[in-house]
């Protein structure tokens, strides 16, 4: 993607003619950042264009000109009319993440329409049912990764009565300077090429003297059967990555204007390709408010994860003049930054990213042994493969509804048994009070599942009418990514009855967490025993994690259902629903 002094020339003063008719432009301190798109009709060009992250010109796949794409702030109750022109020599699509709508308007070429030709112009329109906060991108290729995506706003048709003095929408994004079909291509040659933090043989000094020599060597064992080593949580790392806030690097960063005393909505979005991020404002409380578009009682933390495909909206009364939003990668091997000012310029200090994270025995052997600070179970893994698609029945009941719980029993399908997957855990963990690996007992109080409680409660009262049961596999070796071991081309649809309600249950038998996104219906997440938790678009399963949710099939058509890890994606891990 590299390109020449002359050709960049060119597409610079190309770019610059890029209209933007009907934009406003968001601003911090005096600096012209994302354009605001308003109304019900609305154009986005799709065009290549050079932008810089500090490491030199690179082409990027741009909607009206800007790296994240416009704004999008629209109107609860309103038929909005978006005409995409395509002027890319490739084809593209927009899918609009979250966003109720008919099947045909999803945008996911292959299921709901053909994409968009070079130079044609595709028209989507519907109809909004919800509001809140949520995002578009490219679900064509791997152009995310390109920079083709942005932030849609909802606005309640009544008005936010919860409306904070400033509304900041923050997207959280990740780069690469390689296109991203090499990096991919470097994965399957090898998977851990980008893991820069690989054990060493001090940390095995280290192991010894604080667990003896048997427990090392046992722990180093197990690493190498399983073909994998406890610091690759991530599989891309900031050595191939560069991190944004709103198209941004920390080196040149966003601001996020306030004035003192004055409440701040952040509307968190993650349209990272494949980062996930650990959010905190050092010295400040958050107060989360909203999940993936769905008002959340609020609950109080000093950090929260993000996945891929999440958003999560926080409110925020900063104590003092400027403060760091800090968000580092999960695997710790770089960071995100911005900074809410009252006055450009002034900064706060970025903190130190904090130690290099490590997979636990819970998150590798599950609920066979209980970990310290889990808040939970941990697991068992056996090599082999298998998983299929079941209908199972609730175990360890007490009523006389045999689907009133979530069933306990491991199922694996015999399709699990097989090349496509290097293990599976048989004795799952299954609480939602965990952080996750790397925000254990880290001295702040960090968001969980558990802590997630939709307003309203459960769109619909009914109980499950069955149960289906799916696995998240892989082989981290051949870096394949499956459900129940069936890559998407090996795999026939998951069929939803129209009008049903039924429970589905995702089992993550890797060492990685997958945030799970499910289009066009809702995942009302459960807790182990069957009580409403949470309304969600996308939801992360942490390793050797057993995790359920609700679906009412109440729109008919051809679905996605998919890791939004871009390279799991397109590796593998992608289904279709077909509600009918």
């Amino acid at each position: 993607m590299s390109i020449s002094r002359r050709r960049f020339a060119g597409l610079a003063l190309g770019a610059a003619g890029i209209a933007l008719s009907g934009a406003r432009h968001a601003r911090a301190g005096g600096t012209p950042l994302i354009p605001e798109l308003t109304g019900s009709q609305l154009d986005l060009v799709v065009s290549r264009r050079v932008v810089d992250f500090g490491t030199g010109p690179r082409l990027a796949t741009t909607i009206n000109g800007t790296v994240p794409g416009p704004t999008l702030r629209l109107r609860e109750g309103d038929e909005v009319i978006i005409r995409v022109h395509n002027r890319l020599a490739e084809s593209t699509s927009i899918h609009w993440h979250g966003i109720l709508l008919p099947y045909q308007m999803d945008g996911v070429p292959g299921l709901s329409f053909n994409g968009i030709p070079p130079g044609a112009t595709f028209t989507y329109r519907f109809t909004l049912r919800q509001s809140g906060t949520y995002w578009y991108h490219s679900h064509t290729k791997m152009q995310e990764l390109t920079g083709m995506y942005g932030a849609l706003i909802v606005e309640p048709v009544g008005g936010n009565g919860k409306a904070a003095q400033r509304d900041h929408v923050v997207v959280l994004s990740d780069w690469s300077d390689a296109a991203p079909a090499r990096v991919l291509a470097r994965l399957k040659t090898e998977s851990d090429v980008y893991n820069r933090a690989r054990p060493t043989a001090g940390d095995f000094l280290r192991d010894v003297r604080g667990q003896g020599l048997r427990s090392a060597l046992d722990m180093r064992r197990m690493w190498q059967q399983m073909r994998m080593n406890p610091t690759d949580l991530a599989d891309v790392s900031a050595s191939a990555l560069n991190y944004l806030v709103n198209g941004r690097v920390a080196q040149t960063p966003f601001e996020a204007l306030f004035r003192p005393g004055e409440t701040v909505r952040l509307r968190c979005i993650n349209a990272a390709a494949h980062t996930f991020f650990d959010v905190r404002i050092p010295g400040e409380k958050l107060r989360v408010i909203q999940a993936d578009g769905v008002d959340v009682e609020p609950v109080s933390v000093d950090e929260f994860r993000i996945g891929p495909g999440e958003t999560l909206d926080v409110s925020v009364r900063p104590e003092n003049d400027a403060c760091t939003l800090f968000a580092q990668s999960m695997d710790r091997s770089g960071f995100a930054a911005a900074f809410l000012t009252t006055a450009s310029g002034l900064r706060a200090p970025i903190p130190a990213p904090d130690p290099r994270a490590l997979l636990s025995m819970g998150d590798m052997m599950g609920a066979m042994t209980h970990a310290p600070g889990h808040g939970g179970q941990a697991a068992h893994h056996k090599h082999g493969q298998h998983v299929h698609q079941v209908m199972s029945q609730a175990a360890g009941t007490t009523t006389n509804n045999p689907l009133a719980i979530p069933s306990r029993v491991v199922r694996h399908a015999r399709s699990e048994y097989g090349a496509s997957v290097d293990m599976r855990v048989d004795l799952p963990r299954t609480n939602l009070d965990d952080p996750g690996v790397g925000l254990r007992n880290n001295g702040r109080r960090v968001l969980t599942l558990a802590d997630l409680h939709s307003l309203g409660g459960a769109l619909d009262a009914r109980s499950p009418g069955r149960e289906i049961e799916l696995h998240l596999t892989g082989n981290m070796e051949r870096y394949t990514w499956s459900f129940d071991g069936l890559e998407f081309a090996r795999s026939t649809p998951v069929h939803f009855r129209h009008g049903e309600r039924l429970r589905v249950i995702l089992q993550n038998d890797t060492m990685m967490t997958h945030p799970m996104h499910l289009h066009g219906l809702w995942s009302e997440l459960e807790s182990p025993d069957g009580r409403f938790q949470v309304r969600r678009h996308t939801i992360p399963v942490q390793p050797a994690q057993r995790i359920s949710f609700l679906v009412t099939a109440d729109a008919i058509g051809r679905w996605a259902w998919h890791c939004h890890l871009m390279f799991h994606m397109h590796s593998g891990m992608f289904r279709e629903v077909l509600v009918s």
